[in-house]
C-alpha cells in the first residue's frame, strides 16, 4: 500500500491548505492510487476562518462528486489532545475509515479490538469533542465562553511570538492560520555552522540545544520536518501562558548567541 499524508491544519508551519490545493490532492491522490491519509487534529484551531475555513479532506472529496466522491481510499484522523483546549496529556483521538474494502476494514477493527487497557479518560473526553454542549443546554454558556477565551488567547499568543521572531536579527517567521505552532526560519553565523559540525550537530540542532541549555525552551530542529535543503528552522508553541516572559528568553537568548558566533 501507498499513501499521501497530508497535515491540515499544518505542523510544524500553522498554515491551513486553500480549497483549490485540497482538490488538487484529492485527485492526485485518487489518480495515482494512494491512500489519503488526512491528520486534521488541528481543525478546531484555525484562527481566521473568514480568510481560510478549514474543509476535511472528505467533505472537498464528496463535492467534487464521482469518480472521488466513492472512489477515493481516504482515512481521517482526529484528536482531543490536538484540539483547541490543547490537553496534550488526555489521549484520545479516532479515524475514520473512508471507501475502503469491507475486509481491509475488518483487519483494522480486528487489529484495534486486541489492544489492552483503552484510556477511559481519553475516550470519556472523545465523546464530549464529538458532542459538545448545545444551545438551551445548561452548560452551553460555560463552554463557548471558555472556547472563545482559549481561542483568542492562542490566536494573541501566536502573534505576539511571531512578531517578536521578525525582530530578531537573521529570523523570518509566518504567521500561524491555525493549529499550536510556528516554524522561524533562521539563519546562523558560519562560527555556527563550524561550531555545530565540531560538536557533530546540524546547526539547526546546535542551536534548539543551546536554547534548552541556557533556558529551559524546548523547542525542534526542523531538520526532523523535512525542511527545505540549505534552509535552517526551529518549531516552538505558542500554548505557553507567560508569553511575555516566554519571548524575552529567547530573545536574550538569541541575541548572545548570535553575537557569541558572529
Amino acid at each position: 500500500m501507498r499513501a499521501l499524508v497530508i497535515i491540515n491544519p499544518g505542523n510544524p508551519t500553522g498554515q491551513c491548505l486553500p480549497l483549490e490545493q485540497m482538490q488538487d490532492l484529492v485527485k492526485f491522490a485518487y489518480e495515482e492510487r494512494l491512500v489519503l491519509m488526512a491528520d486534521e487534529v488541528y481543525q478546531t484551531n484555525v484562527f481566521d476562518k473568514s480568510h481560510r475555513p478549514f474543509y476535511s479532506f472528505k467533505k472537498v472529496a464528496k463535492e467534487l462528486g464521482e469518480p472521488y466522491a466513492n472512489n477515493l481510499e481516504l482515512v481521517s484522523f482526529h484528536s482531543m489532545s490536538k484540539g483547541q483546549i490543547g490537553e496534550c496529556g488526555r489521549r484520545g483521538g479516532f479515524f475514520e475509515i473512508v471507501n475502503f474494502d469491507e475486509s481491509a476494514v475488518d483487519q483494522v477493527y480486528k487489529l484495534a479490538s486486541i489492544q489492552l487497557c483503552p484510556g477511559l479518560s481519553g475516550q470519556i473526553g472523545i465523546d464530549l469533542m464529538v458532542d459538545p454542549p448545545k444551545e438551551g443546554d445548561e452548560s452551553y454558556k460555560q463552554y463557548s465562553e471558555e472556547i472563545s477565551t482559549i481561542h483568542t488567547a492562542l490566536r494573541q499568543r501566536s502573534q505576539e511570538i511571531c512578531k517578536a521572531f521578525e525582530k530578531m536579527e537573521g529570523v523570518t517567521c509566518n504567521p500561524a492560520e491555525g493549529a499550536m505552532y510556528l516554524f522561524p526560519q533562521i539563519n546562523l553565523p558560519q562560527k555556527a555552522i563550524e561550531a555545530a559540525k565540531k560538536a557533530k550537530r546540524s546547526p539547526d540542532a546546535f542551536y534548539c540545544m543551546n536554547l534548552l541549555e541556557k533556558t529551559g525552551i524546548c523547542v525542534v530542529p526542523g531538520n526532523g520536518f523535512g525542511q527545505k535543503e540549505g534552509t535552517l528552522h526551529f518549531r516552538t508553541t505558542f500554548l505557553a501562558p507567560q508569553i511575555e516572559e516566554f519571548v524575552q528568553r529567547i530573545k536574550e537568548f538569541h541575541e548572545g548567541f548570535m553575537k557569541q558566533y558572529s
